[in-house]
């Protein structure tokens, strides 16, 4: 047998203990980096109806 670091060991370990850990991990990195493709037209549209913010946000009423 060839050599495993302690670390090596304890994934295989946690992997056999819990065998949808893999499949876990995929969904909870599909719910936050897996994105759909930006839908240019949209973006567009969203970025010319926004609202100019003025330079000095706490000072608006002078």
């Amino acid at each position: 047998m060839m050599y495993q670091s302690d670390i090596t060991q304890f994934i295989n370990q946690l992997k056999a203990q819990k065998p949808s850990l893999e499949e876990e991990q995929r969904h909870g990195r599909a719910l936050l980096w897996d994105k759909q493709p930006i839908d240019l037209d949209e973006r567009s549209k969203q970025q010319s109806s926004r609202v100019q913010q003025t330079p000095y946000v706490y000072y608006q009423n002078f």
